[in-house]
């Protein structure tokens, strides 16, 4: 019995200290990117160097349409292209699968939404939000960037990005009040893929799917 005790004592302080870390890291994440997010266009300063967007897939409807928080990424990045404050969109998803194309919807929602096709950038292997960036940096080029997603997962892109090397600021692009259940388990992935960035900015170093480079003219 007293073996048992101990044993789910063991288990409970475990749990309460990996909480605490990331708990602890999330807010550490925000702490230190705050100032580098911004809730519209015209609140970004303006830079002598061009930046590029980077808007981030967020996964596609049964039909193959976007979801919502996908569709607000990139007509709040639309809105970016036409306030004059970057001049290209890389849009950067998941095309694993034949019938799986994040990127491509996204190029046809942009369209739609009026930016010209020229200037909009696909990257097919975004996976996860590491492999965004990286690929931004090292296939596209990209060392300045406007990152283009929700309050809730902004923190962690931006930490990824800059990490890599690429000065990057932030739009949030929460243009409607999200499903509160959806909200919940968005923040609670999140705490745990902040784990996971830190681990793979500071240990793990892992390469994405990479290929031949691809610069974006500015």
């Amino acid at each position: 019995m007293r073996r048992i005790r101990r044993i789910l004592v063991i288990l409970l302080l475990t749990t309460l200290l990996s909480l605490m870390i990331v708990g602890g890291l999330s807010a550490w994440t925000h702490a230190a990117y705050a100032q580098r997010m911004y809730s519209s266009a015209a609140d970004l300063p303006r830079d002598s160097s061009p930046r590029v967007a980077i808007v981030f897939g967020a996964g596609l409807e049964r039909n193959g349409g976007p979801t919502p928080i996908l569709y607000d990424r990139v007509a709040t990045a639309a809105e970016l292209y036409k306030a004059g404050r970057v001049t290209k969109l890389l849009l950067s998803g998941d095309n694993r699968f034949v019938d799986y194309n994040e990127p491509e919807v996204m190029r046809q929602t942009a369209v739609k939404l009026g930016v010209p096709n020229d200037d909009l950038v696909l990257d097919y292997a975004g996976r996860r939000t590491y492999d965004s960036c990286y690929r931004a940096r090292d296939i596209f080029g990209v060392n300045h960037a406007i990152l283009v997603t929700q309050a809730f997962h902004l923190d962690r892109a931006l930490y990824i990005c800059n990490s890599l090397g690429i000065d990057s600021l932030g739009l949030i692009a929460d243009r409607r009040v999200y499903d509160a259940n959806s909200v919940t388990g968005w923040q609670l992935r999140e705490a745990a893929a902040t784990l996971e960035a830190w681990i793979d900015v500071n240990i793990a170093h892992p390469v994405p799917v990479l290929g031949d480079k691809i610069p974006i003219g500015y």
